[in-house]
């Protein structure tokens, strides 16, 4: 799939843009089986919100669990002071996740198909194991801003051997929240860990080095259309803006780690009872 330039590219660069990956088959099958989540949403069932912009610390129980569920997480300003939603439920959900690949079959036969794994063996993993799924929503007008951060601040291994895989179901531009990184710099340290004391299930975001997130100068834009995969590292830093547009962005995230590496026992995602699928199996 990959040509050695490509490979050469992520190497070097800590990133890969791969438009057109999905063809309009997959893409349509993916949007209708998110158009099904979002369907079945019931507010009065879910009330956790998703945001970056507190350290973490509305990380519930909710949250932990949804390792090995599959959960819905409200934008912010989806909730008035007293919670009420102030727009339509179906406008309110920041994410879905975050293992809709062991619960939902759409989901789960999209990560079967062998292209996934023979890209991320291409980029260097040997045996491949898909850790998470999550549809991240960038809702029309208040969708959040995800601050910049470190894939690897949440999905730790020793030793570092994580991926994203973004795939843009809807076209993302700087106007509708597309994501930002910076070439490169998947060579500079980890800035912060997130740990969870599993004693009284409490995370703590501390802080490792001091290193300045990058500047306006060294942020590219990722402005790709709908059908894109965009892999990045797993220490390349990367934000994203809030979407005051009126249009929706849509992706589906995969987390894949390799095999040999050592899952962290503080990171909050952890599968106790659903083992980790293995991609190309």
């Amino acid at each position: 799939m990959l040509n050695p330039g490509q490979v050469e590219h992520y190497r070097q660069q800590g990133y890969l843009v791969l438009e057109s990956f999905l063809d309009a088959a997959s893409l349509d099958a993916l949007l209708a089986a998110s158009a099904e989540l979002v369907t079945a949403f019931d507010p009065d069932q879910h009330h956790s919100v998703f945001r970056t912009t507190d350290r973490d610390q509305g990380r519930d129980e909710v949250f932990f669990r949804s390792a090995e569920q599959v959960q819905y997480f409200l934008e912010d300003e989806a909730l008035d002071g007293s919670d009420a939603l102030t727009v339509p439920a179906q406008r309110a959900i920041n994410k879905i996740g975050h293992a809709l690949h062991d619960h939902i079959p759409a989901f789960r036969s999209f990560c079967q198909q062998p292209l996934l794994a023979t890209v991320l063996k291409q980029l260097g993993m040997n045996q491949p194991l898909l850790w998470q799924t999550m549809l991240i929503f960038k809702q029309p007008g208040i969708g959040g801003e995800v601050r910049w951060h470190q894939d690897a601040t949440y999905l730790y291994t020793e030793p570092s051997a994580v991926i994203g895989l973004w795939f843009a179901l809807e076209d993302a531009t700087r106007d509708n929240g597309c994501l930002w990184l910076a070439p490169g710099a998947h060579r500079s340290p980890l800035r912060e860990r997130y740990r969870v004391d599993w004693s009284d299930r409490r995370g703590t975001l501390e802080t490792l080095n001091k290193q300045p997130w990058p500047g306006a100068e060294d942020a590219v834009a990722l402005e790709v259309p709908a059908g894109s995969l965009v892999l990045f590292s797993d220490h390349m830093p990367h934000y994203s803006s809030a979407n005051r547009s009126d249009r929706s962005r849509l992706a589906l995230t995969l987390h894949a780690a390799d095999r040999s590496a050592h899952w962290d026992a503080a990171n909050w995602l952890q599968r106790p009872t659903l083992a980790p699928f293995l991609l190309g199996s």
